[in-house]
């Protein structure tokens, strides 16, 4: 009996619908202009798309950009540095990943904790503990209960710290 080969579309064994490998979530006042930059480059080079903020459309709508940018990508690098929770756009962007993550097994979250230690991010100690005692005054509660908990949730992962100079 011969039996004839089909081409059928399989949804089980198709690739993941995505734009970019790789989104980048930073504080460029830290990383953008050395670490990051580096990273990127690297990336780049081993033909691995990534998203990192200069790819947003000029006059184009910056967070509705971000988060589809963050929707299509499978891997995110959340560079923790001394003043990653200090910007409010790097809170609501770790708030969508760890989202899209909870949503999609498939996606993985790759911590970076450049010249931070993970247990500041965790517990929200040193330059952190000064941000949210800001935002704990200023914001919503439960926002600000939403960061604290992305932080607390990114920084369990495990991750790379970078502290040293290798030698």
């Amino acid at each position: 009996m011969h039996m004839a080969s089909s081409n059928v579309y399989s949804p089980a064994i198709s690739p993941p619908c995505t734009k970019y490998d790789v989104f980048i979530s930073f504080n460029g006042k830290d990383t953008r202009n050395g670490f990051t930059s580096h990273l990127e480059s690297a990336l780049c080079k081993s033909q691995i798309e990534t998203f990192i903020d200069y790819r947003i459309e000029k006059g184009g709508e910056i967070w509705e950009e971000l988060v589809e940018a963050i929707r299509e990508s499978m891997v995110f690098l959340v560079i923790f540095s001394e003043h990653y929770a200090q910007s409010k756009w790097c809170l609501r962007e770790l708030v969508e990943i760890m989202e899209c993550k909870n949503k999609k097994e498939d996606h993985h979250i790759i911590p970076v904790f450049y010249w931070i230690e993970p247990n500041h991010v965790r517990k929200q100690r040193g330059s952190y503990y000064s941000f949210f005692a800001d935002y704990e005054k200023n914001l919503d509660r439960d926002l600000v209960s939403q960061w604290r908990k992305v932080l607390f949730d990114a920084a369990n992962i495990s991750g790379f710290e970078c502290n040293a100079r290798r030698q």
